[in-house]
């Protein structure tokens, strides 16, 4: 199911993609990193979150490293992008840093790869590695 943030953010950044083109946006939360199906790239974007325990559902934290993995696929002017469906106050950044990789790794464009930061969120624990999605498929940069 597509939330309004990222359906909305998605369709008005791919409008300045190359015209003629469409692109649709699907959630997937079985992507795995560095490995795109044949004849897809990859992007893997870095945000701020806020998470709930999916266990006792009241437990609460944040987090400045977050890991977002995106699979795209352009063919005869059809676009894809793969993601999974998370929540962020950052999904306009990270959108707007997808499409500059779209750019770069569907049309060939040679840009300069400079990606916007997402604002922080404060942290009241450190990194745990061992609940760390990232760390453990061995793709966190801490």
């Amino acid at each position: 199911l597509l939330q309004p943030p990222w359906h909305n953010i998605f369709q008005t950044q791919v409008k300045n993609l190359k015209q003629g083109d469409s692109w649709r946006l699907q959630f997937d939360r079985k992507i795995v990193p560095h490995r795109p199906n044949l004849g897809w790239k990859e992007y893997i974007g870095k945000t701020s979150a806020r998470f709930r325990c999916t266990d006792c559902g009241r437990r609460e934290w944040n987090s400045n490293c977050v890991t977002v993995i995106f699979h795209m696929h352009l063919e005869s002017g059809q676009g894809t992008v793969k993601t999974p469906d998370i929540y962020s106050q950052n999904i306009k950044i990270l959108v707007e840093n997808l499409m500059e990789e779209i750019r770069i790794q569907c049309y060939n464009e040679n840009r300069y790869r400079a990606e916007r930061l997402p604002e922080s969120l404060p942290i009241t624990r450190q990194h745990e590695p061992s609940h760390c999605q990232a760390c453990i498929e061995g793709i966190c940069d801490l």
